[in-house]
Protein backbone atom coordinates (compact mmCIF):
# COMPACT_ATOMS: atom_id res chain seq x y z
CA UNK A 1 0.00 0.00 0.00
CA UNK A 2 1.59 3.75 -0.75
CA UNK A 3 1.88 5.92 1.74
CA UNK A 4 -0.33 9.09 1.30
CA UNK A 5 0.51 11.91 -0.66
CA UNK A 6 1.87 15.23 1.56
CA UNK A 7 1.00 18.56 0.81
CA UNK A 8 4.71 19.42 -0.93
CA UNK A 9 4.01 16.09 -3.24
CA UNK A 10 0.32 17.70 -4.35
CA UNK A 11 2.03 21.00 -4.56
CA UNK A 12 4.47 19.64 -6.91
CA UNK A 13 2.67 17.76 -9.25
CA UNK A 14 0.15 20.99 -9.49
CA UNK A 15 3.19 22.76 -10.36
CA UNK A 16 4.40 20.06 -13.26
CA UNK A 17 0.93 19.50 -14.51
CA UNK A 18 0.43 23.73 -14.95
CA UNK A 19 4.19 24.01 -17.20
CA UNK A 20 3.00 21.11 -19.40
CA UNK A 21 -0.64 22.90 -19.78
CA UNK A 22 0.11 23.35 -23.41
CA UNK A 23 1.28 19.29 -23.55
CA UNK A 24 -1.44 17.38 -23.72
CA UNK A 25 0.47 13.62 -23.43
CA UNK A 26 1.56 14.76 -19.37
CA UNK A 27 1.29 11.58 -17.42
CA UNK A 28 2.40 10.94 -14.30
CA UNK A 29 4.23 7.65 -14.04
CA UNK A 30 5.18 7.03 -10.32
CA UNK A 31 5.35 9.58 -7.19
CA UNK A 32 6.29 9.04 -3.66
CA UNK A 33 7.03 11.11 -0.61
CA UNK A 34 8.26 10.96 2.86
CA UNK A 35 7.96 13.53 5.43
CA UNK A 36 11.35 14.62 7.25
CA UNK A 37 12.14 17.12 9.91
CA UNK A 38 15.33 19.00 11.60
CA UNK A 39 15.26 21.14 14.67
CA UNK A 40 14.35 24.04 12.66
CA UNK A 41 12.46 22.94 9.34
CA UNK A 42 10.17 20.45 8.01
CA UNK A 43 9.42 19.57 4.90
CA UNK A 44 9.37 16.42 3.00
CA UNK A 45 11.72 14.17 -0.24
CA UNK A 46 9.75 13.77 -3.47
CA UNK A 47 10.37 11.44 -6.29
CA UNK A 48 8.76 11.42 -9.09
CA UNK A 49 8.47 10.18 -12.94
CA UNK A 50 6.38 11.21 -15.60
CA UNK A 51 6.41 11.11 -19.25
CA UNK A 52 5.43 13.21 -22.20
CA UNK A 53 3.90 11.55 -25.61
CA UNK A 54 2.88 12.56 -28.75
CA UNK A 55 4.57 15.42 -31.31
CA UNK A 56 7.18 17.26 -29.64
CA UNK A 57 7.75 15.27 -26.41
CA UNK A 58 11.36 15.31 -26.75
CA UNK A 59 11.48 19.08 -27.62
CA UNK A 60 8.82 19.88 -24.65
CA UNK A 61 11.57 17.78 -21.90
CA UNK A 62 14.18 19.96 -23.67
CA UNK A 63 13.07 23.33 -22.80
CA UNK A 64 12.03 21.90 -19.37
CA UNK A 65 15.08 19.91 -18.45
CA UNK A 66 16.84 23.20 -19.60
CA UNK A 67 15.51 25.67 -16.98
CA UNK A 68 15.36 22.69 -14.48
CA UNK A 69 15.60 24.86 -11.07
CA UNK A 70 13.88 25.13 -7.93
CA UNK A 71 12.75 28.72 -8.33
CA UNK A 72 11.49 28.11 -11.53
CA UNK A 73 8.15 26.03 -9.78
CA UNK A 74 6.66 27.89 -7.34
CA UNK A 75 5.01 25.63 -4.62
CA UNK A 76 2.24 26.96 -2.07
CA UNK A 77 3.20 27.04 1.55
CA UNK A 78 6.42 25.11 0.50
CA UNK A 79 9.94 26.36 -0.57
CA UNK A 80 11.39 23.70 -3.22
CA UNK A 81 14.65 24.21 -1.64
CA UNK A 82 16.19 21.34 -3.81
CA UNK A 83 15.49 20.13 -7.94
CA UNK A 84 17.40 16.96 -9.11
CA UNK A 85 17.27 15.25 -12.67
CA UNK A 86 17.27 11.88 -10.85
CA UNK A 87 17.29 10.19 -14.98
CA UNK A 88 15.55 10.71 -18.72
CA UNK A 89 14.66 8.91 -21.85
CA UNK A 90 14.19 10.93 -24.90
CA UNK A 91 13.22 9.21 -28.14
CA UNK A 92 10.50 10.42 -31.03
CA UNK A 93 7.23 11.35 -29.38
CA UNK A 94 8.29 10.08 -25.95
CA UNK A 95 10.33 11.55 -23.20
CA UNK A 96 10.47 10.33 -19.73
CA UNK A 97 11.68 12.30 -16.68
CA UNK A 98 12.83 10.90 -13.27
CA UNK A 99 12.84 13.97 -10.57
CA UNK A 100 14.09 13.76 -6.88
CA UNK A 101 13.09 17.23 -4.46
CA UNK A 102 13.46 18.34 -1.40
CA UNK A 103 10.83 20.96 0.00
CA UNK A 104 10.70 22.73 3.26
CA UNK A 105 7.26 23.80 4.84
CA UNK A 106 6.96 27.77 4.74
CA UNK A 107 5.17 29.09 8.30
Amino acid sequence: MRAPLTDAATALLGALRVHFVHFAGFELEEMSSRRWSSVTFRGARLELAFRLEGEGAEAAAGRFLSGLDASALPLRGHLLADLRLVAEERRPGRARIRLSALTVEED
